[in-house]
């Protein structure tokens, strides 16, 4: 009875670092081999910078208080 007690308890403990996945991206001839990453502008504004950065000042001015307060 205390061999399956311990078998039991040393079990979850012997299997908790097996189920761990490599989270590192992969290398090849030292260079990155995933996709990159689009930038915001790129996808939803087409590539036109100027517009996605009047689009964020123009939120950043809508959660201005100060803009909001005074009409």
């Amino acid at each position: 009875m205390k061999k399956l007690r311990y078998c039991l308890i040393a079990l979850p403990l012997l299997l908790a670092g097996c189920l761990e996945v490599d989270q590192h991206p992969e290398w090849l001839h030292g260079q990155y081999a995933g996709k990159t990453d689009p930038r915001h502008y790129q996808t939803r504004f087409h590539n036109d910078r100027l517009a996605w950065s009047a689009t964020i000042q123009n939120r950043g001015m809508k959660q201005n208080e100060y803009n909001r307060a005074n009409p």
